[in-house]
């Protein structure tokens, strides 16, 4: 990949850092995407020749090296650069790329995990939706799951606009809250939960936790607390996500229809990322599973994935049997708001 197209990357990358209230990452970016030369070293020469596409939406180089240096700080292997002004920041990067050149390496292997716990109550309020309209408790499938961390949305404190949800918790979820309240149903259950990734992160795992947590933009501590917060929830409770193929996966679950509950497939800011025939098999998959759903073993499907406009992601919602489909409202990336439309009857 042509130089140029990976300088392009990390500028766009920190415009999306600015946007969603990351300055320091934005700068590290900006810093990498002026200042990289293939003379510094290994890792330099490894970002700058890039073999694949480098942007957000493809490879993430630019999330792949900031999570590598957020790792080195969270294991107190360099010091902290949050603080540092680009002059000081930059020797510091390059420091890093020479002493630690094994490490580094090897994370750009690995594309960046993100659980954004904060887009559980996106998700939550679709949740009810589907409890609502079929009067049945849920049995939970999510794919892309990562460490399972909005898998356990139910265990989640919630203020959503006027509305208050939720057990005690260490994790209280509050959005701009734009439209009107979410309706919770009379009774909200969840049956059973699982989830499937290519490579899954065990909340249980100190390394995994590591991992998790340096995807975290390094600037942003109430994320941080949040999602150790959430990880330690998940680890009480023995949540574990199935290392598998998502559409093999959705294959053994939707092969039987789980009479007396609603069976709720989702996933957020994942499925836009499968390969177009995967996407095609998926979709294929989950419609056919549609037709065999029932009454009294209805099935739904909740997304929240970028659709191409210009704010957030898209919210949609479809119940089987009928098969009805709605975009029940919109949300920012990061969870940090949701536009409320609900279910239209």
């Amino acid at each position: 990949m042509p130089e140029a197209i990976v300088r392009e990357a990390f500028q766009t990358q920190a415009a999306a850092c600015n946007a969603l209230g990351s300055p320091f990452t934005a700068r590290l970016c900006r810093l990498l995407a002026d200042r990289l030369q293939t003379t510094q070293g290994a890792v330099a020469r490894t970002i700058l020749h890039w073999p694949g596409p480098p942007g957000p939406s493809d490879d993430s180089v630019p999330l792949r090296i900031a999570g590598a240096l957020h790792a080195l700080v969270l294991s107190e292997r360099i010091d902290p650069l949050t603080e540092l002004e680009d002059d000081p920041l930059w020797p510091a990067v390059q420091q890093a790329f020479q002493q630690h050149e094994a490490f580094i390496l090897d994370r750009l292997t690995s594309p960046p995990q993100t659980n954004e716990v904060r887009r559980s109550a996106a998700l939550l309020p679709g949740l009810f939706i589907v409890a609502k309209q079929t009067g049945k408790p849920l049995i939970l499938s999510e794919v892309g799951a990562s460490a399972g961390l909005n898998l356990q949305l139910d265990r989640y404190r919630y203020r959503l606009g006027q509305t208050e949800w939720g057990p005690q918790s260490p994790v209280l979820l509050s959005p701009e809250w734009r439209g009107e309240a979410p309706e919770i149903p009379d009774t909200f259950t969840v049956l059973d939960r699982a989830g499937c990734d290519l490579t899954p992160l065990n909340p249980s795992s100190a390394e995994d936790r590591l991992r998790q947590l340096s995807y975290i933009w390094a600037d942003q501590t109430d994320r941080m607390e949040r999602t150790r917060n959430a990880l330690s929830i998940a680890a009480d409770n023995h949540l574990q996500v199935e290392k598998a193929d998502a559409i093999d996966w959705l294959a053994k679950r939707l092969k039987d229809p789980k009479p007396h509950a609603a069976h709720v497939i989702f996933h957020s800011v994942a499925w836009q990322y499968f390969p177009d025939a995967l996407k095609q098999k998926g979709e294929a998959l989950i419609a056919e599973a549609g037709t065999r759903a029932t009454p009294d073993a209805p099935l739904a499907r909740l997304q929240m994935e970028g659709d191409g406009q210009p704010q957030g992601a898209a919210l949609t919602l479809q119940i089987w049997p009928a098969g009805e489909k709605q975009e029940i409202g919109r949300a920012d990336f990061h969870g940090r708001w949701v536009e409320w439309r609900g279910w239209v009857p």
